[in-house]
């Protein structure tokens, strides 16, 4: 039985594994504008300006890069219990924990290719100090005056060495909607974009050409605008931070994106915010084939290999 809409409310927040913790955390504070919300440790806790919660992002040090969590906030109690009760269910059985400042308990599982998932409900609304408080009451914290200043976390994209039990993982278990894919002419699903809200797409699951489990593809933070997609382009030149390709506009999901790598050799998207809302509640899946998939991006850019992931970023 397909889950209740809306169970999951939205991506909560990430864990990423750095190898260089120091560099990491100066990646995402002084180029992308996150403000430290608290360290434990080894592990640091940041966030987005315009995050309700505690943080948007958690970096640990670790000997490789990769991602640690991925965690999702339920609408409330209830759907947390469904969502537990239904993974048990299915055996995919997982474990309770409290080990995060500003969230309660979370539940967590993992999916077939083995990447951590965190459900829960409790969280603390942030409460920024007198130094971070907006002007506009509306708004959880001030924008940043430095870097490019992205608003949210926007979306996961998985690794998978089966996409197609992955996403429908995601699909029967925690309610996801699938937007869009694409299909070999051998008839295998290469990837697929799902949707847990009104946005065309909050998680992606892409084929590892490896074969491997567990990777990690990108992590995708939201800008204002395209101009800033554009200035954080500048801004990375002028800072040495490494673009893999971008600007431009992906054809599918149609988002205007830059691809950069952080020091800790993750790679990290930056994306507009105003991704396609999908409204219709029979939205039909749009298909794309490899023909269609060959001809690049929106502009024809050459679209990146996806076994291309966490490590040294390449030379330009």
């Amino acid at each position: 039985m397909t889950p209740p809409l809306g169970d999951i409310a939205h991506v909560g927040h990430a864990q990423l594994f750095t190898p260089d913790l120091d560099a990491s955390v100066a990646f995402f504070t002084d180029y992308l504008g996150l403000t430290v919300n608290g360290q434990d440790g080894d592990t640091v806790y940041l966030r987005t300006y315009d995050d309700y919660e505690h943080h948007s992002l958690v970096l640990t040090a670790r000997e490789r890069p990769g991602l640690g969590r991925l965690a999702l906030r339920t609408s409330g109690e209830e759907a947390l219990q469904r969502r537990v009760a239904a993974l048990e269910a299915a055996g995919r059985s997982g474990k309770w924990v409290e080990d995060e400042p500003g969230i309660g308990r979370l539940y967590l599982t993992a999916d077939p290719d083995g990447h951590e998932h965190a459900l829960y409900w409790e969280s603390e609304h942030y409460r920024a100090p007198e130094e971070l408080k907006p002007a506009l009451k509306n708004q959880p914290q001030a924008k940043p005056n430095r870097g490019v200043g992205v608003r949210r976390l926007d979306h996961i994209n998985f690794l998978a060495a089966d996409v197609l039990a992955n996403a429908e993982w995601q699909e029967q278990l925690l309610g996801a909607r699938p937007t869009e894919q694409i299909r070999l002419d051998s008839g295998k699903v290469a990837a697929r974009w799902l949707t847990f809200t009104d946005k065309s797409y909050d998680v992606v699951y892409t084929e590892d050409w490896t074969g491997s489990s567990g990777r990690l593809h990108h992590i995708a933070f939201a800008a204002d605008t395209r101009e800033d997609i554009l200035r954080a382009a500048d801004l990375a030149v002028d800072t040495g931070v490494f673009i893999e390709t971008g600007p431009h506009k992906h054809a599918i999901q149609q988002t205007f994106f830059l691809y950069v790598y952080e020091p800790g050799g993750n790679r990290v998207e930056l994306c507009n915010p105003l991704t396609r809302l999908v409204l219709a509640p029979d939205w039909p899946l749009v298909t794309w084939t490899e023909a269609e998939r060959a001809k690049g991006q929106a502009w024809g850019l050459k679209t990146i290999a996806s076994f291309h992931t966490h490590g040294t970023p390449p030379t330009a």
